[in-house]
């Protein structure tokens, strides 16, 4: 019996997950590198937890030709290193695990191939009892995506029956507006919008999850949340990795591509949504929606007062971008990015928000700020409230997950003196235990049938339709003189110069 007085209090009564229902995943790309690195051990950390269906099964689709042995080691080496839960000897939980596991070995245009697929999970259905229930995962490069999908059309694996069959696109989803709407186009003639679920693993952080809780359980901060009270937001996605192994893709997106236009556009729209109408997927995708179409286009503006983007150099013991592998040597991608984005709606008119992500950079964090106005008659002489800054909430999502709030306070004394002071709440101490992967609630909810974490066509294309004006207008112009901010630093001067036009400065996550 578990001793509840050393459960962390808020975790005493914590309810079980429900477990979806039966179902076969399959997975195509399934010896690539997210397989190995997330979805897998991803997988195994819910079978440990007991949080999968007995009646499951992974099916790994990929071109390599091996053995079921020979990838269920593969498989374990991964989880060895990734998941949080271990394939120790001491348990025979692996081995549980891994009986779920078996590999198909096809080229993607095969139209046998999927044929041999269909009658290994018809087959799989009657062994295992997982009721026809399908759900496929393209963790593939992208220009398998529409093919894919065609091929399973062709061999009648997409039809809704009596079971379901689910279709999970990883991101890029398109490089432009253009390829977006072309791969919305491709995917919806094979699939029905409900059954496609675009995967952003940054909305299945628990962290991002509770911005809906933070924003719409707690009576105090609505009153606040709006133009009147706020003063300008930053949102930061500081990474101090370079490419690593990804200069192959990386080189031909950038990071206008490949976070402003998923991730941060989605940490806009759930900061400043507002409240849906109920919990559920179409309502929460309305009001995302609502905000992305009322932020002021881009190309509006001189690109210079709105946009900045940097490329690292040399610095502190790393090499510069250009110089990584599988990167060209002049290359003029982008690696640092910073926009300013106006809403143009009642709660948000006149309050910027500031975005910045890049790699290289002195610290990795991803953190919303909202940042108070001033008050508006200062009672206190300038002595007193030298140094003090405006009230601050801040939204941690990675890493050191949490809340915290700036605020002016006395110090001790017979003196009137006033200091900045934080209150913070931490996932980790409050809860025992830091959140899970992103991709395991991403996992269940695709089991489940709940797409409300997962993009839909519409987002995917407004997002789509704010950016491509800066790649085209990036095209347009002559080549950046890049590099321009030495990695370890907080990106080019331009960022800084952006900000401070408006009289504010960037504040360090």
């Amino acid at each position: 019996m578990t001793d509840q007085s050393a459960i962390p209090p808020l975790r005493v009564g914590l309810t079980a997950p429900r477990v979806p229902p039966p179902n076969i995943l399959v997975i195509f790309g399934a010896t690539g590198d997210l397989t190995r690195r997330k979805l897998v051990p991803a997988l195994f950390d819910l079978f440990c937890e007991n949080r999968l269906p007995a009646q499951f099964c992974v099916v790994g689709f990929a071109r390599r030709e091996q053995s079921d042995d020979a990838f269920r080691a593969d498989l374990r080496a991964s989880v060895q290193q990734f998941a949080r839960a271990k394939p120790d000897s001491a348990s025979d939980r692996w081995e549980k695990f891994a009986q779920m596991i078996c590999y198909h070995q096809a080229e993607f245009d095969s139209a046998d191939g999927y044929a041999r697929l269909a009658q290994r999970l018809n087959e799989l259905d009657a062994a295992r009892g997982t009721q026809g229930n399908r759900l496929f995962y393209l963790a593939t490069a992208p220009e398998y995506y529409a093919l894919i999908a065609e091929r399973l059309g062709a061999a009648n694996l997409a039809e809704l029956g009596g079971a379901w069959e689910r279709l999970i696109v990883e991101k890029p989803f398109g490089s432009d507006l253009t390829s977006a709407c072309e791969l919305n186009r491709q995917l919806r003639a094979v699939f029905d919008e409900a059954q496609i679920y675009r995967i952003d693993h940054y909305l299945g952080k628990e962290t991002v999850q509770n911005i809906f809780a933070f924003r719409f359980a707690n009576t105090i901060l609505e009153p606040l949340w709006n133009r009147n009270y706020v003063d300008h937001a930053q949102i930061t996605a500081a990474e101090t990795v370079g490419v690593e192994n990804r200069g192959g893709y990386y080189d031909g997106a950038g990071a206008l591509r490949d976070m402003v236009q998923s991730h941060l556009l989605q940490l806009v729209a759930l900061t400043a949504m507002e409240a849906p109408v109920s919990f559920d997927a179409t309502a929460v995708h309305d009001e995302k929606v609502k905000v992305l179409r009322a932020i002021c286009p881009l190309c509006d503006h001189d690109v210079d007062d709105v946009v900045a983007r940097g490329q690292y150099a040399a610095g502190q013991g790393m090499i510069a971008y250009r110089d990584e592998p599988r990167v060209a040597k002049d290359s003029n991608t982008e690696t640092y990015v910073v926009l300013k984005l106006v809403i143009e709606n009642w709660r948000w008119a006149g309050v910027p928000f500031y975005l910045r992500t890049g790699k290289r950079l002195p610290k990795r964090a991803t953190q919303i700020r909202i940042q108070f106005k001033p008050v508006p008659h200062p009672l206190f002489s300038r002595d007193v409230v030298s140094g003090i800054e405006p009230n601050v909430i801040a939204l941690r999502i990675q890493p050191d997950e949490g809340i915290y709030w700036e605020f002016a306070a006395k110090r001790p004394g017979q003196a009137i003196q006033l200091s900045n002071v934080r209150m913070d709440f931490g996932y980790a101490t409050s809860f025992g235990a830091a959140p899970g992967e992103a991709y395991e609630t991403l996992l269940l909810d695709a089991m489940r049938g709940d797409s409300t974490l997962f993009n839909r066509n519409d987002a995917v294309e407004v997002a789509w339709s704010l950016v491509t004006p800066i790649l085209e207008r990036w095209a347009q112009l002559p080549p950046p003189e890049f590099p321009n901010y030495a990695a370890g630093a907080w990106g080019p001067v331009a960022a800084d110069r952006m900000i401070a036009r408006d009289g504010r400065v960037w504040q360090a996550p």
